[in-house]
């Protein structure tokens, strides 16, 4: 590999290196992919961090620290120096096990399929490829989690960490349309509201009952008023329950409410606005619990990153180079809200995350790497 290099190498040799590399990128995935890795299954996660480890031997020159949690290993992969560079991502993925037994990874042209290829496999072995390129390998951080789809609450406290620690967040998360990077993300969380009243035989005496039904029908127009959709705030009730049987006046309903939002001033305003909801009922309770889970990922945080990223993409003679803002949250929303810059969406390029038609061009994969490698050249560089 290329590892122990001492020079500047040009955005030509980067290319033409990592080019060469195609075959052993695609296979590399394909073993990747046909190692399932569902989020909270700890065997089939260590599995995956096993190989994540032994592949970075392999191409980096040097294992990473598997950080145990309760969700699962963490890939923790630095370079031998004074590392400016962080770069994300995760290894679980959201398809139940027993997945890959039915849709194990195949390649048709040039088009790769597979659970979990394009969230986000592909772009973590882009990134080991595209780091292992450059010199500056010893000035990078890899940190790759094992809960990011079930919210990274093991993970969140040694991401913000080292985020701080190197002051520049790479996220791997796939590419938008057209291989865009991800400039912005709304903040995201979802807030459950228990409503609580009393039950009684809805024929005899429904007077003697306090209708949580009816509660939770006064309750949301309450709640998707708290919406701002002029500043790109969203408040959406999603899953609602009430009652046990269709004669008995129900004494309990839940709403389970999705809510994001572009602006961080937003988060503060969303959480007070929830807990201030009261019920309409004489004797009917309100209680709210959850919360903004991804505080947002604001332009500004991405803006300097995304300047280096277009001024890269002339350089190794990438064409078209955009960036886009997204709805979605990502672990770019954490690093980004504790004042380090942030960059997403530097994953592969394809479409079909979380669904059974997820895909990737594997032509993309030395091109995309090539991008990840030129990136870390001009942070480390200044």
């Amino acid at each position: 590999m290329t590892l122990g290099i001492d020079d500047h190498r040009t955005a030509t040799q980067v290319r033409a290196t990592l080019a060469a590399q195609h075959d052993a990128m695609v296979a590399d995935l394909e073993r990747f992919v046909n190692i399932e890795s569902p989020s909270l299954q700890h065997e089939c996660l260590a599995r995956s961090a096993q190989f994540l480890a032994d592949l970075m031997t392999r191409v980096l020159g040097s294992p990473p620290v598997l950080v145990a949690s309760d969700r699962g290993p963490h890939v923790h992969w630095k370079g031998g120096g004074d590392t400016k560079v962080l770069i994300v991502g995760h290894h679980d993925t959201v398809f139940p096990l027993g997945t890959v037994a039915r849709r194990p990874f195949t390649r048709e042209g040039n088009i790769g399929r597979g659970p979990g290829i394009f969230d986000m496999k592909a772009g973590i072995i882009q990134a080991i490829y595209g780091v292992a390129a450059v010199k500056e390998w010893c000035q990078v951080e890899m940190l790759i989690t094992a809960d990011e789809e079930v919210g990274s609450h093991a993970s969140r406290a040694l991401l913000e960490e080292r985020a701080r620690a190197t002051g520049a967040v790479l996220v791997l998360e796939p590419s938008a349309d057209g291989g865009a990077l991800k400039i912005a993300r709304k903040g995201t969380g979802t807030f459950n509201v228990t409503i609580t009243g009393r039950a009684s035989h809805a024929g005899l005496e429904p007077e003697k009952g306090i209708n949580a039904l009816v509660e939770l029908a006064a309750q949301v127009p309450r709640i998707v008023a708290i919406a701002r959709p002029e500043l790109g705030t969203t408040v959406t009730p999603t899953v609602a329950k009430a009652g046990t049987a269709d004669n008995v006046v129900p004494a309990s309903a839940t709403i389970a409410v999705d809510v994001r939002c572009v602006i961080p001033e937003e988060k503060d305003r969303l959480e007070t606005e929830m807990s201030r909801l009261t019920a309409t009922l004489a004797g009917a309770r309100v209680e709210v619990s959850g919360g903004m889970n991804r505080p947002p990922m604001h332009e500004s945080m991405t803006k300097e990153l995304f300047a280096i990223a277009k001024r890269v993409a002339l350089e190794y003679d990438i064409l078209n180079l955009t960036g886009v803002a997204v709805g979605g949250g990502s672990d770019g929303n954490l690093t980004a809200a504790v004042g380090v810059r942030t960059l997403d969406g530097l994953g592969a390029v394809g479409a079909g995350a979380h669904a059974e038609t997820e895909h990737v061009q594997l032509d993309a994969m030395p091109e995309r790497a090539a991008l990840v490698a030129g990136l870390v050249q001009s942070i480390v560089n200044g």
